[in-house]
Protein backbone atom coordinates (compact mmCIF):
# COMPACT_ATOMS: atom_id res chain seq x y z
CA UNK A 1 0.00 0.00 0.00
CA UNK A 2 1.33 3.54 -0.98
CA UNK A 3 2.22 5.91 2.31
CA UNK A 4 -0.12 8.28 2.45
CA UNK A 5 -3.30 10.53 0.81
CA UNK A 6 -1.72 13.47 2.60
CA UNK A 7 1.81 15.10 2.85
CA UNK A 8 0.75 17.14 5.92
CA UNK A 9 -2.95 16.50 7.11
CA UNK A 10 -4.99 19.54 7.79
CA UNK A 11 -4.10 21.18 4.50
CA UNK A 12 -6.12 20.85 1.42
CA UNK A 13 -3.84 18.90 -1.17
CA UNK A 14 -4.20 17.85 -4.67
CA UNK A 15 -2.15 15.43 -6.55
CA UNK A 16 -1.01 16.38 -10.18
CA UNK A 17 0.76 13.80 -12.46
CA UNK A 18 0.25 14.07 -16.80
CA UNK A 19 0.41 10.89 -19.29
CA UNK A 20 1.58 10.99 -22.51
CA UNK A 21 4.73 12.54 -22.09
CA UNK A 22 6.82 10.59 -24.36
CA UNK A 23 4.31 9.50 -27.42
CA UNK A 24 4.76 10.54 -30.30
CA UNK A 25 1.40 11.27 -31.48
CA UNK A 26 -2.01 12.86 -29.31
CA UNK A 27 -2.05 15.36 -26.58
CA UNK A 28 -0.27 15.20 -23.24
CA UNK A 29 -2.90 14.90 -20.30
CA UNK A 30 -2.92 15.91 -16.40
CA UNK A 31 -5.12 14.92 -14.02
CA UNK A 32 -5.32 16.88 -10.23
CA UNK A 33 -7.33 15.07 -7.71
CA UNK A 34 -7.87 16.08 -3.81
CA UNK A 35 -8.94 13.25 -1.81
CA UNK A 36 -10.33 12.81 1.66
CA UNK A 37 -7.76 12.38 4.57
CA UNK A 38 -8.58 9.22 5.38
CA UNK A 39 -8.67 7.66 1.82
CA UNK A 40 -7.10 4.18 1.61
CA UNK A 41 -6.79 1.67 -0.90
CA UNK A 42 -5.10 -1.87 -1.87
CA UNK A 43 -4.52 -1.28 -5.25
CA UNK A 44 -4.27 2.12 -6.35
CA UNK A 45 -0.70 2.79 -7.44
CA UNK A 46 1.31 4.33 -9.86
CA UNK A 47 -0.75 4.17 -13.26
CA UNK A 48 2.37 2.31 -14.98
CA UNK A 49 2.05 -0.47 -12.51
CA UNK A 50 -1.97 -1.41 -13.21
CA UNK A 51 -2.65 -3.48 -15.52
CA UNK A 52 -5.80 -2.01 -17.58
CA UNK A 53 -8.58 -3.68 -15.56
CA UNK A 54 -6.77 -2.51 -12.61
CA UNK A 55 -6.72 1.21 -13.82
CA UNK A 56 -10.27 0.79 -14.81
CA UNK A 57 -11.55 -0.42 -11.40
CA UNK A 58 -9.46 2.05 -9.41
CA UNK A 59 -10.52 5.20 -11.82
CA UNK A 60 -14.40 4.31 -10.67
CA UNK A 61 -13.35 4.38 -6.82
CA UNK A 62 -11.32 7.58 -7.51
CA UNK A 63 -14.47 9.08 -9.06
CA UNK A 64 -16.69 8.07 -6.48
CA UNK A 65 -14.35 9.28 -3.40
CA UNK A 66 -12.60 12.26 -4.47
CA UNK A 67 -13.54 15.67 -3.24
CA UNK A 68 -12.53 17.43 -6.23
CA UNK A 69 -11.20 16.07 -9.07
CA UNK A 70 -9.77 17.94 -12.83
CA UNK A 71 -8.43 17.01 -16.08
CA UNK A 72 -5.96 19.11 -18.54
CA UNK A 73 -5.55 18.16 -21.90
CA UNK A 74 -2.59 20.19 -24.01
CA UNK A 75 -2.84 19.21 -27.95
CA UNK A 76 0.09 18.06 -30.61
CA UNK A 77 -0.14 21.91 -31.72
CA UNK A 78 0.39 23.33 -28.34
CA UNK A 79 2.96 20.42 -27.90
CA UNK A 80 5.36 21.90 -30.40
CA UNK A 81 4.65 25.33 -29.88
CA UNK A 82 5.72 25.23 -26.42
CA UNK A 83 7.91 22.10 -25.96
CA UNK A 84 6.71 18.67 -23.98
CA UNK A 85 8.06 20.32 -20.67
CA UNK A 86 5.86 23.14 -20.59
CA UNK A 87 3.25 21.68 -22.39
CA UNK A 88 3.35 19.02 -19.02
CA UNK A 89 3.44 21.79 -16.46
CA UNK A 90 0.23 23.41 -18.97
CA UNK A 91 -1.97 20.41 -18.73
CA UNK A 92 -0.99 19.89 -14.81
CA UNK A 93 -2.75 24.05 -14.92
CA UNK A 94 -5.47 22.99 -16.52
CA UNK A 95 -6.37 20.37 -14.63
CA UNK A 96 -5.75 22.34 -11.79
CA UNK A 97 -8.30 24.78 -12.81
CA UNK A 98 -10.92 22.49 -12.85
CA UNK A 99 -10.57 21.52 -9.35
CA UNK A 100 -14.22 22.91 -7.63
CA UNK A 101 -11.99 23.65 -4.24
CA UNK A 102 -8.90 25.86 -4.01
CA UNK A 103 -5.76 23.67 -3.05
CA UNK A 104 -3.51 25.15 -0.47
CA UNK A 105 -0.76 22.43 -1.80
CA UNK A 106 -0.02 20.84 -4.81
CA UNK A 107 1.78 17.41 -4.69
CA UNK A 108 3.63 17.14 -8.16
CA UNK A 109 5.31 14.01 -9.91
CA UNK A 110 8.57 14.63 -10.94
CA UNK A 111 11.25 17.33 -10.04
CA UNK A 112 10.23 19.97 -12.06
CA UNK A 113 6.89 22.32 -12.36
CA UNK A 114 5.86 25.56 -12.91
CA UNK A 115 4.26 27.68 -9.94
CA UNK A 116 0.39 27.72 -10.15
CA UNK A 117 -0.90 31.30 -9.52
CA UNK A 118 -0.20 31.62 -5.68
CA UNK A 119 -0.22 28.08 -4.39
CA UNK A 120 2.42 26.65 -2.82
CA UNK A 121 3.73 23.25 -4.43
CA UNK A 122 5.85 20.56 -3.84
CA UNK A 123 7.33 17.95 -6.19
CA UNK A 124 8.27 15.11 -5.20
CA UNK A 125 9.99 12.02 -7.38
CA UNK A 126 8.28 9.04 -7.72
CA UNK A 127 5.47 10.34 -6.45
CA UNK A 128 2.65 8.25 -7.91
CA UNK A 129 4.32 5.37 -6.49
CA UNK A 130 4.04 7.28 -3.17
CA UNK A 131 0.87 8.93 -2.43
CA UNK A 132 -2.42 8.30 -2.80
CA UNK A 133 -3.39 11.37 -4.00
CA UNK A 134 -0.73 11.52 -7.21
CA UNK A 135 -1.59 8.16 -8.14
CA UNK A 136 -4.93 8.96 -8.33
CA UNK A 137 -3.48 11.44 -10.74
CA UNK A 138 -1.92 9.51 -12.49
CA UNK A 139 -4.53 6.85 -13.23
CA UNK A 140 -7.25 9.56 -13.96
CA UNK A 141 -4.23 10.80 -16.29
CA UNK A 142 -3.46 8.00 -17.51
CA UNK A 143 -7.15 6.41 -18.65
CA UNK A 144 -8.63 9.36 -20.04
CA UNK A 145 -5.37 10.17 -22.47
CA UNK A 146 -6.24 6.13 -23.07
CA UNK A 147 -9.51 6.62 -24.33
CA UNK A 148 -8.17 9.52 -26.49
CA UNK A 149 -6.18 7.63 -28.14
CA UNK A 150 -8.61 5.09 -28.94
CA UNK A 151 -11.00 7.47 -30.41
CA UNK A 152 -8.17 8.78 -32.73
CA UNK A 153 -7.68 5.25 -33.71
CA UNK A 154 -11.17 5.15 -35.54
CA UNK A 155 -9.87 7.59 -37.61
CA UNK A 156 -6.31 6.46 -38.27
CA UNK A 157 -6.30 2.60 -37.28
CA UNK A 158 -3.20 2.30 -39.42
CA UNK A 159 -1.14 3.36 -36.74
CA UNK A 160 -2.09 1.12 -34.00
CA UNK A 161 -3.11 3.82 -31.02
CA UNK A 162 -5.63 1.29 -30.25
CA UNK A 163 -2.56 -0.63 -28.66
CA UNK A 164 0.18 1.83 -28.72
CA UNK A 165 -1.37 4.79 -27.08
CA UNK A 166 0.91 6.70 -29.47
CA UNK A 167 4.03 5.67 -28.02
CA UNK A 168 7.06 4.69 -30.30
CA UNK A 169 6.58 1.18 -30.80
CA UNK A 170 8.27 -0.64 -33.90
CA UNK A 171 4.86 -0.40 -35.66
CA UNK A 172 3.61 3.01 -34.93
CA UNK A 173 7.52 4.06 -36.63
CA UNK A 174 6.77 1.27 -39.34
CA UNK A 175 3.36 2.97 -40.16
CA UNK A 176 4.82 6.41 -40.14
CA UNK A 177 6.96 5.76 -42.49
CA UNK A 178 5.10 4.31 -44.54
CA UNK A 179 2.37 6.61 -44.41
CA UNK A 180 3.51 10.02 -43.25
CA UNK A 181 2.01 11.99 -40.38
CA UNK A 182 -1.25 13.30 -39.28
CA UNK A 183 -2.31 15.81 -37.66
CA UNK A 184 -2.05 14.67 -34.28
CA UNK A 185 1.42 13.78 -34.46
CA UNK A 186 4.15 15.66 -33.05
CA UNK A 187 6.15 17.53 -35.36
CA UNK A 188 9.17 18.86 -32.73
CA UNK A 189 9.77 15.25 -31.73
CA UNK A 190 12.16 12.40 -33.50
CA UNK A 191 9.12 10.42 -35.19
CA UNK A 192 12.07 7.90 -37.25
CA UNK A 193 15.23 7.23 -36.57
CA UNK A 194 17.77 8.93 -38.18
CA UNK A 195 18.24 5.61 -40.54
CA UNK A 196 15.18 5.74 -41.81
CA UNK A 197 14.95 9.28 -42.76
CA UNK A 198 18.06 8.61 -44.68
CA UNK A 199 16.19 5.81 -46.65
CA UNK A 200 13.39 8.07 -47.36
Amino acid sequence: MLKSSYHHLGVIEAGCDEAGRGCLAGPVVASAVILPENFKHKVLNDSKKLSEKDRESTKTVILESAISWGIGVVSPKEIDEINILNASFLAMHRAIDQLKIKPELLLIDGNRFNPYKDTEHLCIVKGDGKYFSIAAASVLAKTHRDDLMKQLDQKHPEYGWVNNKGYPTKKHRDAIFKNGITKYHRKSFQLLPIQMKINI
